[in-house]
């Protein structure tokens, strides 16, 4: 098993085990157990849809405080460019930058500078052919430990490059280190993230050996502050700190990474759910047409983080507005830039937590059991045995981790005739009060029907009495 540290946990005093996340969970990674969630650990991504469909807030993640900045000499903060789209009529980021600085920051790196970066580097990857194609963005680490559990036949296709994150965290690191002579050691680099995903990638990192970021603070936590010190900045007190276009800051929303690349054969999808169909579609060899691919868990893209205080839609119309201001683009690669530089220093390996077993004969013999046990349960995937589907229990159970008693239906079942003790949508026998068919009256006859099941007054006005 892998020992990774998770930035999204469980608060069991608020958790109600009301099974609404283990249905929204894309690696299947939730169960409910003693009426209490459980976060199967080394099939977590982070993803943070937990927390996001949670109606108890039991589900949360962890950031670091700001007392963790006064172990450092030097500060460095790394915003995020979806930071930008948290704040109404905003039409100057050096607002943004400038209030960071007054905040206690001895510098403020932007991550969309990062960004454009990666664009040209991935611009002049594909146009020498060196990249298996269609291409799929490494930017979203969530994404990429879903690809890694869930779909590792696709792992050869992920874009082996820094994150504009990684990139802006080494040239801020190299600059500060420069500017102001002190140790690496001295010099604290935090990223304003938006989502817990970010922070995981930061604490265990998949693809680097060394990290040069030293924390990730919450969006939502530095939101509040930031505000009050924007307001209090005059025009005149601002340095020129934005050094980003817009490929850069185009980076926070849904198919602005994928734009960058000025590229007419691309795709853009955003969401858990739709993200997952693509790969389920990529896998069959169905997008093979395509020169790349993005994918964002969030909604909206990292607008769309939980870890934001926005709607996502309403941060990407800002950010679209934003950049009508900007220059295209602030940065590139030198001609003679050697692009092993940007390259991953770890090769991303696959995920065993979806494997049966280690021995190949053993697992599929597990398999087999499963598909059988699977057969055997009613196909409903209600989640009331605490896991999210049918073939979820049936691997629970090979594993030893259920039962099949743990199946209600089939338990009520194997009784003499517990239909009568199932809910209403599960019995088999014809309904008492079945609902009209379909057709030209059907609103009225509907409308008939239900009240004469509900109003006793209906029954009076059939029989001509008064009510």
């Amino acid at each position: 098993m892998e020992n990774v540290f998770h930035s999204v946990r469980l608060d069991d005093e608020k958790c109600k085990g009301c099974t609404n996340c283990i249905k929204r969970c894309p690696t299947q990674a939730i169960r409910v157990r003693g009426k209490k969630a459980y976060i199967i650990s080394d099939r977590c991504i982070d993803c943070g849809e937990c927390i996001r469909v949670c109606p108890h807030n039991a589900k949360y993640a962890v950031s670091e405080s700001f007392n963790e900045l006064l172990k450092y000499s030097y500060r460095i903060a790394l915003p995020a460019p979806s930071l930008y789209g948290q704040f109404n009529n905003l039409d100057n980021v050096d607002y943004v930058l400038n209030g960071l600085k007054k905040m206690g920051f001895d510098d403020v790196v932007e991550v969309s500078k990062g960004a454009e970066f990666i664009s040209d580097a991935t611009r002049k990857m594909i146009e020498a052919g060196v990249l298996k194609t269609p291409v799929i963005s490494s930017a979203c680490p969530a994404v990429l430990r879903l690809i890694r559990t869930r779909f590792p036949n696709l792992i050869g296709n992920i874009l082996p490059l820094f994150t504009p994150l990684d990139f802006t965290a080494k040239l801020a690191r190299e600059r500060a280190m420069q500017e102001t002579g002190l140790p690496s050691e001295k010099i604290g680099i935090f990223f304003i993230t938006p989502c817990p995903a970010k922070r995981t990638e930061i604490k265990t990192p998949l693809c680097f050996e060394d990290q040069n970021i030293d924390g990730a603070i919450a969006i939502k936590d530095i939101y509040p502050v930031l505000v009050q010190t924007m307001d209090k900045l005059q025009p005149e007190e601002l340095e020129p700190l934005n050094d980003s276009g817009i490929i850069g800051v185009g980076w926070a929303s849904s198919g602005g990474e994928a734009a960058g690349l000025l590229k007419e054969r691309y795709l853009a999808a955003d969401g858990i759910e739709n993200i997952t169909k693509v790969l389920e579609e990529l896998e069959d060899e169905k997008l093979n047409d395509l020169d790349f691919i993005e994918l964002n868990c969030c909604t909206g893209g990292c607008v769309g983080g939980v870890l934001t205080v926005e709607n996502p839609y309403v941060a990407k119309a800002r950010i679209q507005r934003l950049r009508k201001f900007m220059p295209v683009s602030c940065n590139s690669l030198p001609k003679d830039f050697d692009l092993d530089e940007l390259s991953w220093t770890k090769e991303l390996l696959p995920s065993p937590a979806m494997k049966l077993a280690d021995n190949v004969l053993k697992a599929m013999r597990l398999m087999t059991e499963l598909k059988a046990i699977e057969a055997s349960l009613p196909g409903l995937d209600c989640g009331i045995c605490g896991a999210p589907s049918c073939h979820a229990l049936a691997d629970d159970i090979v594993r030893g981790y259920a039962e099949r008693s743990d199946c209600v239906f089939s338990a009520l079942r194997k009784a003499s005739d517990g239909d009568e003790w199932l809910p209403a949508p599960f019995r088999e026998r014809a309904a008492v009060h079945p609902f009209p068919e379909k057709g030209d009256g059907y609103a009225h006859d509907f409308a008939h029907t239900f009240l004469k099941h509900t109003d006793p007054k209906d029954e009076n006005k059939e029989k001509g009495e008064p009510t």
